[in-house]
Formats: structure tokens, sequence, C-alpha cells
């Protein structure tokens, strides 16, 4: 039977003295060319415009200033680097196809194709997508998302990769991402058990397609036509210029 670790606040009581506290982020973003390159890959989308909606700024950050700029975005990015007490760090995140939404609580896919969602380690690198309806539980790969305002981004039951209220902390325990074979396992380091890891930057990024450069010829030139329809018919409107005979 399978066992689900619900991604609810009794986790996030947890002592953490072992995880340094949060401080503002340091050195390059953790986005770049080459990896908006790879995530575009995995996505399989083509082309996207990467908006920059949510940077934390340091340890007065919580998960309420997450909802409040990641909330009702649309798709979105998350990216996280996180380390280990012995200074290991990783680049880690997840694809969310829906609007993170702190009053919605669960986000389920219970059809295959509503299952688009994917947690991923660029370190390694590695991606988890969700799992399908055909294996012997078909409800485990149902749990997209789960939004909660003491929480920040978390997906999957496992919890397979949360972020707790106070944005410092990480935490990856896969149950409805990637291979079932590897249930239970990190995605930042491979553990079991649940191991805590210090998040040293978050940054979450909307998503969306880039216009296909012929779609966008075709608006210009229908944009055109219309503009064209204009003129003729005001032109038909205008009044004679010649003088009325006597």
């Amino acid at each position: 039977m399978k066992t689900f670790i619900a991604a609810a606040a009794p986790l996030l009581a947890l002592s953490l003295a072992a995880i340094a506290p949060a401080h503002a982020q340091t050195g390059a973003p953790p986005l770049d060319p080459v990896l908006e390159g790879q995530l575009e890959r995995w996505l399989g989308a083509g082309d996207q415009i990467f908006e920059n909606v949510y940077t934390r700024q340091g340890a007065l950050d919580t998960s309420l200033d997450f909802h409040a700029a990641a909330d009702n975005r649309g798709p979105t990015f998350t990216l996280l680097r996180v380390s280990n007490p012995a200074g290991r760090s990783w680049l880690i995140g997840g694809y969310n196809p829906q609007s993170w939404d702190q009053d919605d609580g669960w986000h389920f896919t219970p059809r295959d194709f509503q299952r688009t969602a994917f947690i991923f380690n660029y370190t390694a690198p590695a991606v988890y997508r969700q799992v399908p309806s055909g294996f012997e539980l078909p409800s485990q790969g149902s749990f997209q998302t789960f939004n909660a305002p003491e929480q920040g981004p978390t997906f999957g039951a496992g919890p397979d990769l949360l972020v707790n209220d106070a944005l410092d902390t990480a935490l990856s325990w896969r149950l409805s991402y990637g291979d079932p074979a590897g249930e239970g396992r990190s995605i930042i380091d491979g553990s079991v058990g649940g191991q805590f890891f210090a998040v040293d930057a978050l940054e979450v990024y909307a998503v969306s397609p880039i216009p296909e450069p012929a779609a966008a010829a075709m608006l210009a030139g229908g944009l055109g036509l219309l503009g064209l329809a204009a003129r003729r018919r005001l032109a038909g409107c205008a009044p004679l210029n010649h003088a009325v005979p006597a």
C-alpha cells in the first residue's frame, strides 16, 4: 500500500537548527540563457517568454509574499538554489501549468492530459513528470500542486518538492512525480527519509509562448487590410467638392 505524506503545516514545525537562516540572494540569478533553453526543451512548447514575477529578498519574506506575487499569474517556473550543511549546492525547481492560488488547496489532475507539471534537478540533470494514471494506483500522480498561505511552492503529495512558510527550507520526498520505483527519494541528492536543505535563492517566472514570426506577419497584414478598408469607407462618405449648378 502506498503511503502519502500530506503537504501540511506540521512538516513546517520541525526543528531546522542545522539549516542556515534565509538571507538576501547573492551572485548571479538562477536563470541564465543556458538554463532557459533547457527549461524550454523540457517543456516542449517552443520558445517562451520568461517574466520574473517574484524573487525572494531575504529573511523577512514569507510564503505570503510568494503568493502575493505569483498567484493568478498563469503557468510558472519555480527556481531554487539549495544547499546542505556540508556546503554542496543544487539548482532545482518545478513547472506549474496552473496558476498558484493560496486559497485553492490541492490542484488535482485526474486525467493524463492534465498531468503536464514536472519537477527537475538541473545540477544532475534530471526531470520528473507526474505519474500517469496507468500506474497501479491511478490517483498517485493526480496531486499536482498544493496551495496554502502557510506554504511556499509545493509540488506533489510526497511532498515531491516543498518550500516552507519562511521560504528558507526545502524538502523533497517523491511520490506523485517520476518513476514510482524511486518513491521516497529526494530529487535533490537521492537521499531517503526527507532531508532538509537550505534555500539560498528562490525565483518564480511566469512563462508564455513567443508568437511565431508567420503569425505576427499575418496579424500585421490583417491589420493593414482593415486600415485600408476603413480608409476606403471614409473616402466613400466624403462630401463632393464640385459646385452644384444653379
